[in-house]
Parts: structure tokens; C-alpha cells; sequence
């Protein structure tokens, strides 16, 4: 069984033999929740795939809201790309320190604005340098591009679509944290959040889709397997959700992968929804 999209999931090989090519732009979208502790900017301008320019999930993000890095305006996405030398006709390929976690939520927001040629690399930075692959420190210089940002609202959820799901039960809401916050038995790890999860959601931790030693996508079958098994049905429209939007587009990513064409992601999420206010939680 192949993939639905094996254009938007690109190996190693395919990014190592194309670093040259003049259409093609590369993005680091490393991503550290805050108590982690980590600098995302600072492991990027120490070591990153040659070429690579760095994208700031929480400041190209909408920085006036009370929520981390929702999805900014148009008008901002396509400054702050431009600036990146991220435009149209270029061929993006995104890619993250993680091996696969923040890297969809990007390839998510550049789909959200129109940008369809964005693709993923299969098992991010751990491994390319797994096969030696060369890193650099310098900087690029990149040459401002024009962008053309359309935001498809199709693609996103907010709490109100949420609480009105919640009577027509038209989406299903498929959750990418892992089991324990799911059911609220281990801690939520966003400060004055509730633990549990939206009434009548369903659970896939995000790195279900994952080999766990290479961080590379399951194949296909074995990835429809994991929806299956975790209750989803693939002829009806899903919501993808998580912490805060960022594993949430994991999923949305798998979902496209198997062809899937009715996904949208909560972007607010579980820092969101799980405030401290009248919007019901489960256990």
C-alpha cells in the first residue's frame, strides 16, 4: 500500500542530491515546549542543514494573543516568509531537531496559506547526521521572494467550531497528546490547564505514527492501521488537536499522507480549550 502524497514525505537522500537545486528552500522548524529548557534559535545557528533558514513557530504566530504561537495574519506569514527568501515557486522542505514533531506544524501553516508545495523530511536532523550528512553554522543570506498568502479557513478549528462539534458531532476530534494527559492520570503540562480531554475525542499520541528508533513515518498500511485501531474512520471529516497545536499536525500530516482530504487542526488546542472557564472536559 503506498502513500496517497509520497511527494510530501522526502528522504534523506532525495533532500542530499537536491541541496542545489535553485527551486528548492530548506527550513529548520525546531520547536521546544518552554519547560524544556531548550534554545531552538541558538541549536539552529550552531548546526543546521546546509542552506537551512529558521522558522520562529512562536514569532511568526499571532504574538497579541494570549495563546502560544496561534497562526498570525496573512499579512504577517507573508512578511516574515518573504524576509526568509520563502515565495512562490519555490519547493520548501521542512525539517526539525526532533526527528518528527514541530516540522508538521509548519509544513500545517504553510498548506493553511496557501503554499502547497511543502513537503517533510523523513527523520529530520537526528538522521541526517546519523548518516553524516554536512551541517553548517553560516547563516544565508536569502533573497527576498514574493509570497502570496491566502488563509483557507478549512483548515483550522477554534473553540466555538469545537463547542458546536460537540451537539453536531460532525468532525471527529482525534487528540495527538499522550495517553496520560489524554485521560487526565498524568499531569497537564500547560500551567492553569485542566486535565482530561474534549468530551467524545479520540486518542493517538502523535509518535504512534513514528518508528521509535529512526522517527521516520510508519508505511502506509501500518499507519492506517493506527487510525483504525484508535477508532478513526477515514470516510468522515477529523479534527486534529493536542498541547498546543503543534502535534496536532502531525497527525493532519499522516491523515494527508494516507490521502485523506477533510482534516483541519484545532489550532488553540489543549491550551485553549482546557482554561479554566465552562468549555466541558472528560477525564
Amino acid at each position: 500500500m503506498p502513500y496517497a502524497h509520497p511527494e510530501s514525505l522526502v528522504s534523506t537522500d532525495w533532500l542530499a542530491a537536491r541541496l542545489d537545486a535553485p527551486d528548492l528552500r530548506v527550513v529548520d522548524a525546531t520547536y521546544y515546549l518552554p519547560m524544556q529548557n531548550k534554545n531552538a534559535r541558538a541549536e539552529y545557528d550552531a548546526r543546521h542543514i546546509p542552506g537551512a533558514v529558521f522558522f520562529d513557530i512562536d514569532e511568526i504566530a499571532d504574538t497579541g494573543s494570549e495563546l502560544p504561537h496561534m497562526l498570525p495574519s496573512p499579512e504577517k506569514f507573508s512578511a516574515r516568509v518573504r524576509k526568509l527568501g520563502l515565495g512562490d515557486g519555490n519547493r520548501v522542505v521542512v525539517y526539525d531537531a526532533h526527528g518528527m514533531m514541530s516540522a508538521a506544524r509548519v509544513w500545517w501553516t504553510f498548506r493553511v496559506f496557501g503554499h502547497t508545495d511543502v513537503a517533510i523530511l523523513d527523520g529530520g536532523l537526528p538522521k541526517w547526521l546519523r548518516e553524516g550528512r554536512p551541517v553548517e553554522e553560516t547563516p544565508p543570506f536569502p533573497r527576498e521572494r514574493h509570497f502570496t498568502a491566502r488563509l483557507n479557513h478549512l483548515m483550522v478549528r477554534d473553540r466555538e467550531q469545537m463547542r458546536s462539534n460537540l451537539e453536531s458531532r460532525r468532525e471527529q476530534v482525534l487528540d495527538a497528546r499522550d495517553a496520560g494527559r489524554f485521560d487526565g492520570t498524568a499531569p497537564e503540562i500547560w500551567p492553569g490547564r485542566r486535565s482530561g480531554h474534549i468530551p467524545g475525542s479520540l486518542n493517538l499520541p502523535f509518535t504512534s505514527l513514528l518508528d521509535p528508533e529512526e522517527k521516520t513515518f510508519l508505511p502506509a498500511d501500518q499507519l492506517a492501521e493506527r487510525f483504525r485501531a484508535a477508532g478513526v474512520d477515514m470516510r468522515k471529516p477529523v479534527v486534529t488537536t493536542c498541547g498546543s497545536g503543534i502535534t496536532a499536525a502531525v497527525l493532519a500530516f499522516g491523515l494527508h499522507l494516507l490521502g485523506h482530504k477533510d482534516v483541519a487542526v484545532y489550532d488553540g488546542s489543549w491550551a485553549d480549550w482546557g482554561r479554566p472557564g465552562d468549555t466541558p472536559v472528560e477525564p
